[in-house]
C-alpha cells in the first residue's frame, strides 16, 4: 500500500471503538463521546456484524446515523489472499478519509483488541503514518459471565479465550481451568459431542445474543441448542 499524502492542514485520527456486546447501556463514556466528536463512521458490513454495532451504539448515540458513514466490506472467508485484499481496499478507504482531515470512528463489537476486524484494518492504516487509538469495550464473555452471574476465575485460576471454529479445539477444552468459547455458532454440535464425550465431563453453560434481542441462556451441556447462533459464547468450568 502506498502512503496518501493530506493535501494541507492536520491528517484526522482513527479511532477502534469497541461499542460493547449488545447492551447499549454498556458502551463507554469515552466511545459515545468520540462517536459525537468523529466526523465519520466506519462500520463493517459483512456477515453477523452487518448492522449489529450500529444498532448498540444508535442506542446510546441516537443522532449517530447523521453523522458521514463509511462502508467497509468484509467478507465472511477464510482465504488469506481474500481476506488480505479487502484489509488493503478497507485501509485504503479510511486512510482516505483521515487524510482530508477526518477523524474516523470504527465500530466494533465488544473489545476491539479481541478477534476484531479492526485490527488488521488500524495496523495497514498505521504503517501508512496515521494516528490510532484502540478505545476498550466489555468483552462479550465478560458480559456473559455477569448474565450468568458467576465470575469466570477465581485465586490461580487460568482463563482460556478460545475461538472454537478453528482447528485445536479438542486440545483447547483439555485445558486446564475456565474456558471460554468464542464464535462458536457453527462449531456448536462438534463442541458439545466433544464435552459430552470427556472422562471427567465439565459444568457447561452457554449464553446466546447476550444482551441482545433474542437473548437465550443454557444452563447445562445438554440443554445446548445445536442451531446456536454466531453470538453465542459458552463457558466451560471443570
Amino acid at each position: 500500500m502506498e502512503r496518501i499524502e493530506n493535501a494541507g492542514g492536520k491528517a484526522g485520527k482513527l479511532y477502534g471503538l469497541g461499542v460493547g456486546p449488545g447492551d447499549p447501556e454498556l458502551m463507554t463514556l469515552k466511545a459515545v463521546r468520540l462517536i459525537r466528536e468523529s466526523h465519520v463512521i466506519a462500520v463493517p458490513v459483512s456477515g453477523q456484524e452487518s448492522i449489529t454495532a450500529l444498532e448498540i451504539a444508535e442506542g446510546a448515540v441516537p443522532e449517530i446515523r447523521e453523522k458521514e458513514m463509511l462502508q467497509i466490506p468484509m467478507p465472511m472467508t477464510r482465504d488469506k489472499a481474500k481476506l488480505a485484499e479487502s484489509h488493503d481496499r478497507a485501509a485504503e478507504a479510511v486512510a482516505g478519509e483521515l487524510a482530508k482531515g477526518k477523524d474516523v470512528a470504527f465500530l466494533t463489537l465488544g473489545d476491539p483488541s479481541i478477534y476484531s476486524t479492526y485490527l488488521y484494518i488500524y495496523e495497514r492504516v498505521a504503517a501508512l503514518g496515521f494516528e490510532t487509538e484502540i478505545v476498550p469495550g466489555v468483552p462479550s464473555f465478560c458480559a456473559v459471565a455477569a448474565r450468568l452471574n458467576e465470575g469466570l476465575a477465581e485465586a490461580s485460576e487460568a482463563l482460556h479465550i478460545i475461538p472454537a471454529s478453528y482447528d485445536g479445539i479438542e486440545e483447547a477444552l483439555a485445558l486446564k481451568g475456565t474456558r471460554v468459547l468464542m464464535k462458536s455458532g457453527k462449531a456448536i454440535r462438534k463442541v458439545k459431542s466433544i464435552l459430552a464425550n470427556m472422562d471427567n465431563p465439565p459444568k457447561v453453560k452457554m449464553v446466546e445474543r447476550c444482551g441482545m434481542k433474542g437473548e437465550r441462556i443454557f444452563r447445562r451441556l445438554e440443554d445446548l441448542d445445536g442451531e446456536a447462533g454466531y453470538f453465542s459464547i459458552l463457558v466451560v468450568k471443570d
